[in-house]
């Protein structure tokens, strides 16, 4: 993994070989190479490993993805802020399985952050809304799968939220 100034270094370093290649009368070297310089400007904002920890999510292989996870050393300076916010909720996620408390932390730490999908916000929520009910924190618990409910605009967590209701009425 290259820092993320490093990758923007390399974006210019193409861009300026692109520019040389234009005026050499080279065209379609040089527009391939402007092409080219779109892959290290997404994984500026886009890091790789965290792509793949998600793709390993989807299939449900939490150790591979806690693997890609680790290679990410220093997740404040290699990261940029909405990066670290998604580093975080995947931690949350793989630790919900297993560790509740430390999941709370990371689940925080993702909403402070920041996450830029909805659904992704709405999840970390109704999470946080399941350690509270945990807890006996019913005002807390409430509040969060108010906003869960209201960040979800698909309806694909209606279910989780009216599942979570029904267990706090019992509470």
């Amino acid at each position: 993994m290259f820092h993320k100034n490093i990758k923007l270094i390399i974006a210019g370093l193409i861009t300026i070989t692109s520019i040389w290649q234009f005026t050499e009368n080279n065209i379609g070297n040089g527009i391939f190479l402007l092409l080219l310089t779109a892959i290290p400007v997404f994984l500026y904002f886009k890091n790789e490993f965290i792509l793949l920890a998600f793709l390993k999510l989807r299939k449900q292989d939490f150790p591979a993805a806690q693997k890609w996870l680790s290679y990410i050393k220093n997740p404040e300076t290699a990261l940029v802020q909405k990066q670290q916010g998604y580093f975080n909720y995947l931690h949350g996620i793989m630790l919900s399985q297993t560790n509740i408390n430390q999941a709370e932390k990371y689940f925080k730490k993702a909403i402070e952050l920041g996450l830029s999908m909805d659904m992704d916000l709405a999840v970390a929520k109704l999470n946080l809304a399941g350690v509270a009910m945990s807890r006996r924190r019913k005002l807390e618990a409430t509040n969060l799968l108010n906003q869960a409910k209201k960040l979800d605009k698909q309806g694909m967590l209606k279910e989780q939220v009216a599942m979570m209701k029904e267990q706090m009425k019992k509470m």
